[in-house]
Parts: structure tokens; sequence; C-alpha cells
């Protein structure tokens, strides 16, 4: 991810308590390890994650990681269907819009946006 699209607050909150930071990242490191998921999947389930809990900025995220993973625009699209009958129409419409936004920042033969 380059540096410009990383939130400066969490940029702050590294350098400010690099500590946690450290212990932060290494327990991502340490959970994304810990099964038999491929990467692709794994990325595909964090979109999932954060699109129902309505998250805006680390579904951002989630979706530029999942897009180095290999991941479509299809299949993101796929994940925003899949949570129509959970977390309902207006949230849904929310999450393609949310895809929409890393469309346009994104390059875009790489989604096929």
């Amino acid at each position: 991810m380059a540096k410009d699209k990383i939130p400066k607050r969490y940029l702050r909150f590294m350098e400010e308590y690099p500590e946690i930071g450290k212990a932060y990242e290494a327990l991502g490191n340490a959970v994304h390890d810990a099964g038999p998921l491929d990467s692709k999947t794994r990325a595909l389930i964090k979109v999932g994650i954060s699109g129902g809990a309505m998250l805006e900025g680390a579904f951002h995220s989630h979706i530029r990681k999942a897009i180095k993973e290999g991941v479509t625009l299809e299949e993101l699209k796929h994940v925003a269907f899949l949570a129509l009958p959970t977390i309902g129409f207006p949230s849904m419409m929310a999450l393609l819009s949310w895809i929409e936004d890393i469309c346009k920042d994104e390059d875009k033969d790489s989604l096929n946006c």
C-alpha cells in the first residue's frame, strides 16, 4: 500500500506508540499464519468482516490489500452482495460505493473498473 493511502492518524499512532504498533502488527501476522486459509481467502474474509462492521476505513484498507492478493472487482462486489441478507440493502449499497471509491484510486486495469 502506498504510504499516502495509509491514514495519517494510523501513521501518527505508530510513531507515537511504536511498541504498541509492533505488537499490533505481530498479532496481525500471527493470526494470518494460524490456520490453513490461503492469502486470497484471508483477504476476502477481512473485506467481509470490515464491511459487515461498516468500518469504511478498514474496508478501504482491506480492499487494497485484497487487490494485491489478486482479488477481482467482481469478487469484491460478490462480497457486498453476500452482505445483503445480513446487513440490509442500504449497507450493501454503501459497500458498493466504498468499492467504487477504491476503483477511482487504484489502477483501473488491475480491477477491471
